[in-house]
């Protein structure tokens, strides 16, 4: 008896964990990779985030003012991190320079312009975008003299229904994001 139970324990511990869902993890991606080589020297970041999206958790708006945090889908890494490496191969192919780098960068010497970002926005819609509201300063380095600020809001439809098909309609936010940065660059 006692060895039928600890096989019907085995079997409902089995079931259970089969049943469980693991976390998910999702990366932004950038249009493809940044040129190789030299060219004009540019610095990504600092990067900023609103509060709300200072977290892992992946964000999604379900209502005018109703936020949802998902449980299970994650970013696979910090936000401002995430944001500052897409953006510095975005802009490189945008700039058709490999000269760009993340914040921090050892020295100001090297760069020509810093681009610092402010993300007030990026999150899932209930009618199936991705928005992306941000802010970007320009800097010619090694002054650090202001040379272009703007703002701009960015709506993206999802191609498909998911957390990857949301990540995938971020990333092209954010595309979409350093082709309007490097346009608005001297």
């Amino acid at each position: 008896m006692n060895a039928m139970r600890m096989m019907l324990v085995g079997l409902a511990v089995l079931v259970v964990g089969c049943g469980s869902t693991a976390d998910e993890y999702y990366l932004l991606s950038a249009a493809g990779p940044a040129p190789s080589g030299g060219g004009i020297g540019v610095g990504v970041g600092p990067v900023t985030v609103a509060e709300y999206l200072d977290r892992s958790n992946i964000v999604f708006q379900s209502g005018p003012q109703k936020l949802e945090i998902s449980d299970r889908h994650h970013w696979a890494g910090d936000m401002r991190k995430s944001v500052a490496s897409v953006m510095a191969s975005n802009l490189g192919r945008e700039l058709r320079t490999g000269n760009v780098r993340t914040y921090p960068w050892d020295r100001d010497d090297e760069l020509r312009y810093q681009v610092s970002i402010d993300i007030r926005q990026f999150h899932g819609t209930a009618d199936g975008h991705a928005l992306l509201e941000a802010g970007w300063r320009v800097y010619r380095l090694p002054e650090s003299a202001l040379v272009a600020t703007r703002s701009a809001t960015y709506r993206e439809p999802q191609r498909g229904d998911g957390f990857e098909e949301l990540a995938a309609a971020q990333s092209r936010t954010l595309q979409r994001l350093a082709r309007d940065i490097a346009r608005g660059m001297p």
